[in-house]
C-alpha cells in the first residue's frame, strides 16, 4: 500500500513539472496620443485565449494600456519567432 502511495504522488509531481509554458501575442493601445503596440505575454494556469484576455487586461491596465485582443495562445516552440515582431514588449507583461 506504501509502494502504490509513493508511486502515485511521484505521477503527480511529475505532471505538475511537465506542464508546459504557455504565452500570448496581443494588441494594446493608448489613448491621447493614439499609441498601439504588439506584445507577447507569458499565461499562468489555463492556456487559453480566454484566460490570456483576463490576465492581460489587468497587466495591461496597470501600465496604462486597454487590450484590443489576444490574438492567440502558444507554448515554447512559438516563443522564438515573435520575440522581434513584439520588441520591447516582448514578455514585458
Amino acid at each position: 500500500m506504501k509502494h502504490l502511495s509513493f508511486t502515485f504522488m511521484i505521477l503527480l509531481f511529475s505532471a505538475s513539472m511537465a506542464q508546459a509554458a504557455c504565452y500570448a501575442d496581443y494588441k494594446a493601445k493608448q489613448d491621447n496620443p493614439l499609441r498601439l503596440h504588439y506584445g507577447v505575454a507569458e499565461v499562468q494556469g489555463d492556456c487559453s485565449v480566454s484566460s490570456a484576455e483576463g490576465q492581460l487586461r489587468q497587466r495591461l491596465a496597470g501600465g496604462g494600456w486597454q487590450l484590443l485582443n489576444v490574438l492567440g495562445v502558444f507554448d515554447d516552440a512559438g516563443l522564438d519567432g515573435r520575440k522581434d515582431s513584439a520588441g520591447e514588449y516582448f514578455l514585458r507583461y
